[in-house]
């Protein structure tokens, strides 16, 4: 049986992954626009990895619904996904990291078709 993604793990993954992005020139701007609580969204993200990778049930929320309303495109996902998968390898066991990949990879895809869907119906 596999060793859970620890509480640690997770937070140090999140912390260095965030600080990526606020500092990345593609995906930067898009979410500095609208975080105004980077500690707060650290704090609530960390609770949302727990909750999809070990199943705490600490997060409550639709994180779709909140990456509807952004400028999202395929490229920035895979700007995201790029420096999350760098950061997973730089924070964690490469078993923890291909766990955490996988998962961010399939959220990810979700994301992307409900954006598609999105657009389509309003004829974007």
């Amino acid at each position: 049986m596999q060793q859970q993604i620890s509480d640690h793990e997770i937070s140090e993954l999140v912390d260095r992954f965030y600080a990526k992005v606020r500092q990345d020139e593609e995906i930067g701007p898009i979410f500095n626009a609208v975080i105004d609580d980077w500690p707060a969204h650290l704090a609530l993200l960390k609770n949302f990895w727990s909750t999809v990778l070990n199943t705490t049930g600490r997060y409550k929320g639709d994180p779709m619904m909140k990456h509807l309303g952004l400028s999202l495109d395929p490229q920035h996902f895979r700007r995201w996904l790029e420096l999350f998968a760098q950061t997973a390898q730089e924070t964690m066991s490469p078993t923890h990291a291909e766990i955490v990949v996988a998962k961010s990879q399939r959220i990810a895809q979700n994301f992307l078709a409900a954006i598609a869907w999105q657009r389509e119906q309003a004829g974007v």
